[in-house]
């Protein structure tokens, strides 16, 4: 019979039996748990405990605050709204103490493990005094790089793919956090050589004006990717999107072939190199900012290690 809780079933206040209480940190683990499942056999198979261990618990921690926490009937539990104000203010805390013990346990035990970083192109490689810092202080954790797209930068880090990812600021995504900066570089234009462009020095900005860029298209959050290539120029003139890309490499084929240019950070003219484009700094474009980013409340205490360590050293600005 659904998820009813065994014996009577009941609804309505339920008088305090003492305000000078404690709550055991089992009893606050079965509710968060009933709260989650809504559902008392599957709430006691996940925990390992019995039916009746939950149905205690529960009426317990009722008795003590003095209101009904779930609605129970013979074919479904649900939670009342003294309920889901519980949860709400247990929610944070439990985890803040899951974190505090499993941090503990990691320190007693040594810090150990891989940290999985995803990261796009070469961008990796300016970090080698970060890992290498890491990797001293920590002689049993490891660093592996994944690369990740411009076209899902959130992707993996949202599915666990990876631990963390370093992408450029601003990042305002629901469910991540923005961590320290690491690096720092200016910004370039590419061009195909042959280009109106290409023989001058520099650009500014407003070069960009009715020229056809790359388009990243739909699935990328405009007010990410709007920071590296925004949709007008200072002075509000329009610049035009053309063929739409999915990789670092369709970038430059798309360039070199002169179907569109493209911006670009400038560590690319130190790791990389491709027939027909001409690489120009702009000289006004606001700095790049690197920046790790991962899931609300999910640091692993090697990953957490890995980003005090990342901030302690604070954001190196690339020199070429």
């Amino acid at each position: 019979m659904g998820g009813a809780e065994p014996g009577k079933l009941r609804s309505g206040p339920v008088p305090p039996s003492d305000l000078g209480f404690h709550v055991e940190l089992r009893d606050i683990e079965i509710f968060l748990t009933l709260a989650e499942e809504l559902h008392f056999g599957r709430t006691a198979e996940r925990l390992h405990v019995t039916q009746a261990r939950v149905s205690q618990s529960i009426k317990a921690q009722e008795r003590r605050i003095g209101g009904v926490l779930f609605e129970r009937t013979s074919r479904a539990v649900a939670l009342t709204p003294l309920g889901e104000q519980l949860r709400a203010d247990l929610r944070a805390g439990y985890q803040a103490i899951q974190r505090g013990v499993e941090r503990a346990t990691e320190t007693a035990r040594g810090v150990s493990g891989t940290v999985r970083l995803g990261t796009m192109g070469a961008v990796s490689h300016e970090l080698s005094p970060v890992f290498d810092a890491f990797r001293t202080r920590y002689p049993r954790c490891d660093v592996v790089v994944r690369e990740i797209h411009f076209s899902d930068p959130f992707g993996e880090v949202r599915r666990g793919e990876v631990d963390l990812s370093l992408v450029w600021r601003p990042i305002r995504e629901p469910g991540l956090t923005e961590g320290p900066v690491l690096l720092t570089e200016g910004r370039l234009l590419a061009v195909w050589a042959g280009h109106e462009l290409a023989d001058r020095e520099s650009v500014s900005l407003e070069d960009f004006a009715d020229r056809v860029f790359i388009d990243t298209g739909p699935n990328v959050s405009e007010d990410w990717i709007g920071s590296m290539l925004p949709d007008t120029t200072p002075s509000g003139r329009p610049i035009r999107r053309g063929p739409v890309v999915n990789t670092f490499h369709e970038v430059l084929h798309a360039v070199s072939t002169g179907q569109a240019l493209s911006p670009l950070n400038q560590h690319y003219s130190r790791y990389y190199s491709h027939p027909g484009l001409v690489l120009l700094p702009v000289v006004d474009a606001p700095v790049t900012e690197w920046a790790l980013v991962w899931r609300d409340d999910d640091l692993h205490p090697r990953t957490r290690a890995f980003v005090e360590i990342a901030e302690s050293m604070g954001p190196r600005a690339y020199a070429g």
